[in-house]
């Protein structure tokens, strides 16, 4: 490990690498961020992100983030389990909560557990009442790279208590082209979300038939409406599948998604604006990522008929997930 940074406290920030299956990431002890990911072959980074710490503070939307305890968003922060009802942070538009909070694991230290070559393995512990969620909650989070180009992603929980549990990872992918609406994207989602204004579940399950957010067959991603929405791919979690496929015709380079979970929200940066330069000097503004984030359901805990994300003290917490990365040759 390198030092990469610190925090406002002055606790170091550190970077590591690990290399496999024709990949090469940079992981933060912040956030479990991946900082940089790069396939042998392939001149560009896989991800947005920042070169030096400082720009994490301050104008990152999660770049490589784990998002959680609960990611994505939960109208009014408000949650009523196991007969309580609790306040949870509204760090979105000062009403809603997002990603677990202000300060949310994605946003916090984290400790390097076990270390190989090709693998990490980060711990973290959330005490009861953090952000306002019950429960104290230790959580893992394991990056391998293996063979196939795969990056392979295993997030496990705990908790002492009923609570919410709804890890997701947020890399924003970049396949080579500035512009990720020119992208062929493919999703086996038969259902999406519908949002309001503020981005929050209407509670509608609609078919995709007919809409811009049919992706059963490939197409390009900016061929329809900006994209903040959760695809419905189940009703409860499952065995590990292929959901979704990306590809980038100008570069090459193809991503498939596998995971276990029963939600995937994409987001195609439509409202990025980044004041400051990424990798190699790259300008960030709108569509130039793709975040594919598998999950539970956004705001479940209002909407009954959705998959939940109650974790309780029984319980294990395992999500794994896969981002399979290939080139073609000329």
């Amino acid at each position: 490990m390198t030092a990469f940074g610190a925090l406002a406290d002055g606790r170091p920030v550190e970077r590591l690498r690990i290399s496999g299956g024709g990949l090469t990431a940079d992981v933060l002890t912040y956030g479990t961020v991946i900082q940089n990911l790069c396939l042998e072959g392939h001149d560009k980074p896989l991800v947005l992100g920042f070169p030096e710490f400082a720009p994490y503070l301050t104008h990152s939307p999660y770049f490589g983030a784990t998002a959680g305890r609960c990611a994505n968003r939960i109208r009014d922060g408000h949650l009523e389990l196991a007969g309580k009802t609790y306040q949870l942070d509204t760090n979105f538009l000062g009403k809603h909560s997002l990603h677990g909070g202000l300060v949310s694991m994605g946003k916090r230290l984290w400790t390097v557990v076990d270390q190989s070559a090709a693998s990490v393995t980060f711990a973290i512990t959330l005490e009861d009442g953090e952000m306002g969620y019950p429960g104290k909650l230790a959580a893992t989070v394991t990056y391998s790279l293996l063979k196939g180009g795969v990056l392979d992603v295993v997030m496990r929980a705990r908790t002492d208590a009923p609570t919410l549990c709804n890890m997701a990872h947020h890399s924003y992918f970049n396949l080579g082209s500035d512009h990720v609406g020119t992208y062929l994207m493919r999703i086996v989602a038969d259902a999406y979300l519908p949002v309001d204004d503020e981005l929050i579940p209407t509670g509608e399950i609609r078919p995709v038939d007919g809409t811009g957010m049919d992706f059963r067959e490939y197409r390009p991603v900016g061929d329809g409406s900006p994209i903040d929405h959760n695809f419905c791919l189940a009703k409860a979690r499952g065995a590990i599948r292929p959901v979704a496929w990306l590809a980038d015709q100008k570069s090459g380079v193809s991503l498939e998604v596998r995971t276990t979970e029963p939600g995937l929200q994409v987001y195609d940066s439509s409202r990025v604006n980044i004041a400051v330069p990424g990798h190699g000097g790259a300008k960030m503004g709108a569509y130039c990522g793709i975040a594919l984030e598998p999950q539970v359901w956004p705001d479940a805990n209002h909407h009954p008929a959705f998959p939940q994300a109650v974790l309780l003290q029984s319980e294990d917490y395992v999500q794994h997930t896969q981002y399979v990365f290939t080139k073609d040759t000329p």
